[in-house]
């Protein structure tokens, strides 16, 4: 066989509509034979899936935002083929990143909901978070490769995936190498400032108003505080978001922290905190203890920007639904034509588009709800009633969430997955309720539930995009979507011992604690709706009104409710990464030039992510095991809050410049 002869670009058609009669050949056709799965692009694609689960686990209970892990890995797997002397890695390639990308989407899927079973004090095992990472991933799969077709190939050119960067990379494998050394310094330089920080304390991971006496003033008096997180990984996630959507984020921080928060906190004279905290159903012990406390602006926050956050996020799920009900119609006639042997079936399909055969997918699909019904019946639930129950409300709203998952992935590149899944606990709640079941079993069922459907729908999302990359580059989707199991279960058991080691490190609720904001806000929603406690109805609808004004006005009310429920100190950062983003793409009048600097921004603020968040996983484990390190003293000084900010901005400053140096490719 004659080599293939490599290309470096995609095909010209490759990001527009195919006219009529027009066909998308990809990079590898169909009339070839790559290698694909081997016993190195397997090896390669778990150790990626284990690596990128642990860093994604601990940045995303830190500040709420998961990594896309598709772009380091591939960066990674080209830069270990250039340097172990490969050729032809194309394909392998492909299947490295598909298994190791399993990381971002199975730690979504846990760590916004699982959390919460610690944040309320219920005992939650290895193999319950497992299990639940496990099944959801599972169905994630099995519920989306019915639509592949629709949504890579018969929708091609009308979608722009943007999440899907990692085909650049993948392609053009000849620069692997020079790539592959940018990430590491990156990396390296990220992960030591993230891990001094973590680690010994020699400054502040954030800074705030309260810093300056008019500072400490402005929070007292009106309520005013301004936060600002100083880590690399966060500065980089800034970056990789862009300035329009970390704004947006931002605007929504705003409006709780320099409007609610001190509108509400200047009538502190004329309301009567305890009948405040019986409104707000306020139960924390010390707040109860000391009612005047509840008018702190931190306390304002939690009680009130949080839930009026939370039914923001809910609406924007039930307007994700509503939006894409005619694609599910469409995408499920296509997959109903296929099984049933329609057209589309009657000839053998080429290499680039076999999938795993549709009887071979509802095989596993009713395998996989039979275990989720035992895991439920023996691990969770009493009743037969109950247990169906459970499994009808996974299946159902899987199944519907799935392509709107997919869809909005595909079309903006953000996936509303904790939206989708505030409703499914705030549903499934109520028909638990309905069936006899509250309490603590209830809590933790509709908890597990919630972890099955948002870790299917995160699935969903983050694997459509891994099987355009497919499509785009000719390899064959049938082991593309058979392997994408193994990535699962490394993923699963990798997220599940690292979710244990964090909560027993730094916990979830707290001084010190990782904010893990998702999980709080389903913490939040869920022990009212069990316990028969006060539910702020009220602050969730102004919330759901919000939202369908944005809505309305063209602004992706997600973005903007998820602002108000995470805390402004760990939005503020995304804009400063975001402004980077925007100083080093338009310094230049040579469009070019300009690119291959914001390329080169893309590839340093990965590997400040990666660097920051695998360094900080390092620093729970040392803390897990009782190394102690940390300059107490001297980290909760003013002094050290002020070397913080110095720090940061040097940071900053190396982050252009370094990112400045990019040369324009001829």
């Amino acid at each position: 066989m004659e080599p293939e002869k490599i290309q470096t670009s995609l095909p010209e058609n490759a990001y527009r509509e195919l006219k009529p009669g027009e066909e998308y050949t990809p990079v590898m056709p169909a009339s070839s034979n790559p290698k694909e799965v081997t016993p190195y692009s397997v090896t390669m694609g778990v150790v990626m899936a284990v690596v990128f689960s642990a860093a994604a686990a601990f940045l995303g209970l830190k500040v709420g935002q998961v990594f896309e892990a598709a772009i380091p890995i591939a960066i990674i797997a080209v830069g270990m083929g250039s340097v172990l002397g490969k050729k032809n890695m194309l394909g392998q390639n492909v299947i490295i990143q598909s298994i190791g990308a399993s990381s971002g989407v199975i730690v979504a899927g846990a760590i916004f909901t699982l959390p919460a079973l610690y944040i309320l004090g219920l005992d939650a095992a290895f193999w319950q978070v497992f299990l639940s990472s496990l099944f959801g991933g599972l169905l994630g799969i099995v519920l989306l490769i019915p639509f592949r077709k629709y949504f890579v190939k018969e929708m091609h050119g009308k979608y722009p995936f943007p999440e899907a960067t990692a085909t650049e990379v993948l392609v053009s494998g000849e620069k692997g190498g020079s790539q592959a050394k940018l990430l590491a310094v990156a990396g390296l330089v990220g992960g030591l400032y993230d891990f001094v920080v973590g680690t010994f304390g020699l400054w502040t991971e954030s800074v705030s108003t309260r810093i300056c006496e008019w500072g400490a003033v402005a929070a007292d008096k009106f309520k005013v505080v301004f936060g600002l997180n100083t880590s690399a990984a966060v500065l980089g996630l800034g970056y990789i978001i862009g300035l329009k959507y970390a704004m947006i984020i931002t605007a929504g921080s705003c409006l709780v922290w320099f409007v609610i928060v001190p509108v509400i906190g200047s009538l502190a004279e004329a309301v009567d905190p305890a009948a405040m905290l019986s409104l707000l159903g306020v139960t924390r012990a010390d707040i109860v203890a000391d009612p005047q406390s509840i008018f702190t602006a931190e306390n304002l926050f939690a009680f009130i920007g949080k839930p009026i956050g939370i039914g923001g996020i809910a609406m924007a799920g039930i307007i994700g639904i509503i939006r894409q009900s005619k694609i599910i119609r469409q995408a499920v006639g296509l997959a109903v034509s296929e099984f049933g042997g329609g057209k589309s079936a009657a000839a053998a399909p080429e290499r680039t588009q076999r999938d795993i055969s549709m009887k071979r997918i509802l095989t596993i699909l009713i395998a996989t709800l039979i275990s989720v019904f035992v895991f439920f019946h023996f691990g969770l639930l009493d009743g037969w009633v109950q247990s169906v129950t459970a499994i009808l409300i996974v299946f159902i709203i899987a199944f519907l969430f799935t392509t709107v998952a997919a869809n909005a992935i595909a079309i903006v590149g953000t996936n509303p997955v904790s939206g989708m899944t505030l409703m499914t606990l705030i549903l499934s709640s109520l028909v638990l309720v309905s069936v006899g079941l509250s309490g603590t079993t209830g809590m933790t069922a509709a908890l597990v539930i919630g972890g099955v459907v948002c870790t299917a729908l995160s699935m969903a999302g983050g694997f459509i995009t891994d099987l355009k990359i497919g499509y785009w580059l000719g390899t064959t989707p049938r082991k593309q979507e058979a392997w994408k199991f193994l990535g699962t279960f490394v993923a699963a058991a990798t997220v599940a011992g690292v979710m244990i080691i964090l909560n027993k490190s730094y916990g979830f609720v707290g001084e010190g604690a990782l904010v893990a904001p998702q999980a709080n806000a389903m913490a939040a929603v869920i022990q009212p709706l069990m316990t028969g406690g006060q539910t702020p109805w009220m602050l969730y609808f102004c919330g759901a009104a919000l939202a369908l004004v944005l809505t309305s006005i063209g602004v992706p009310a997600l973005a903007f409710a998820l602002g108000m429920f995470i805390p402004m100190e760990l939005n503020a950062p995304l804009v400063v990464g975001g402004l980077v983003a925007w100083f080093v793409s338009g310094r230049s009048k040579d469009e070019g030039l300009n690119k291959a600097r914001f390329d080169r921004g893309t590839l340093i603020a990965s590997g400040f992510i990666a660097g920051g968040a695998l360094m900080g996983v390092v620093s729970a484990v040392l803390k897990f095991v009782g190394v102690d390190w940390f300059l107490s003293g001297w980290a909760s000084s003013n002094a050290a809050e002020w070397t913080g900010l110095a720090m940061y901005l040097v940071l900053i400053g190396y982050f252009a410049w370094h990112t400045l140096r990019a040369k324009k490719e001829e």
